[in-house]
């Protein structure tokens, strides 16, 4: 009976490992999905350059927040027969506006994310109910999937990283003095709504372009994760820039290559990828913030052993 047991034991775990990890014909996988895989590294860039800024400005609740809309968006599109991107874009940008447009201030923003967030889920999971086609597309919108995205696809993408990208480099410097310090850029005269505005809809885009490969519940792993795990090791705007986009290049590339592998849908790759840098980087500002403190103090001990303090 325990030779049965163990026997079936080890046959259930050569199962679970050949549906997360089997390397068969994996070159000729990589080959027929190229196009994804240059659509990972578009989003990449998307995600490193924008969670730079969610992080500056607490946002991070507001990613969620927006996803949930997207997810409800596409699952309406799927519902009615149109295309499921536009979709998720619509959902996007009418939640980005929403937030941007009522809640200038950070209170007043949470209270928004927070009644949307609800009403997103609600919508999509309604909108997926009443779906009758095959249920592999509403998981999708939720956990992500990998798609052989066709040049056209692939071109999109592209062309909203570069919108994006060039919002962003056009109002960095202001976005930046708002995000750090808004109560002395108000003082200022900067704009304040209008930024946000701006800074919410190219969050939604990115939202929305984002939810077609992770899904619309994990898209905080690509916008906000690798800029977080950037932060813990920099304090350098341009060094946090490139390596969050770095981090942010190896978990969806990364989890891509690992996902072509598998059975499993390309999330649980990508979060796990982002989740270990994330971890790592916090390990490794923790000893760089220990050895510049007793840096300090070293230089502290010395500075008054040759200068000692007149009584």
């Amino acid at each position: 009976m325990m030779h049965v047991l163990a026997a079936a034991s080890s046959t259930q775990q050569g199962d679970l490992l050949s549906r997360i990890f089997v390397f068969e014909r994996y070159g000729e996988l990589v080959q027929l999905l190229q196009n994804s895989i240059l659509a990972g590294a578009v989003l990449g860039i998307i995600g490193g350059f924008v969670g730079v800024f969610v992080m500056m400005r607490d946002h991070a609740f507001a990613v969620h927040g927006i996803s949930e809309m997207s997810f409800a968006g596409a699952a309406l599109a799927l519902l009615l027969g149109y295309d499921v991107v536009t979709g998720s874009m619509v959902g996007s940008i009418v939640s980005a506006l929403l937030i941007g447009i009522l809640g200038v201030k950070k209170h007043d923003s949470n209270s928004v994310i927070g009644a949307l967030m609800p009403f997103g889920l609600g919508l999509g999971i309604l909108f997926l109910s009443l779906y009758q086609g095959r249920s592999a597309n509403k998981f999708s919108l939720l956990t992500g999937q990998i798609v052989s995205v066709d040049a056209d696809q692939l071109g999109n993408m592209i062309g909203g990283a570069i919108v994006i990208i060039t919002i962003l480099v056009l109002v960095w410097r202001p976005l930046s003095f708002a995000s750090l310090d808004p109560e002395v850029a108000h003082a200022k005269g900067v704009p304040m709504r209008t930024l946000s505005l701006v800074f919410m809809v190219v969050l939604g885009i990115a939202v929305a372009l984002s939810v077609q490969v992770v899904g619309s519940l994990l898209v905080l792993a690509l916008l906000i994760t690798p800029a977080a795990a950037a932060m813990q090791v920099t304090a350098s705007p341009l060094r946090t820039l490139l390596l969050s986009v770095l981090f942010a290049e190896a978990a969806i590339v990364g989890g891509i290559l690992l996902a072509l592998a598998g059975s499993l849908p390309i999330s649980p790759y990508v979060t796990s990828v982002s989740f270990f840098i994330y971890i790592v980087c916090r390990v490794i500002g923790a000893i760089m913030r220990r050895h510049s403190a007793s840096g300090r103090s070293v230089a502290e001990d010395t500075d008054a052993h040759h200068h000692p303090a007149h009584l």
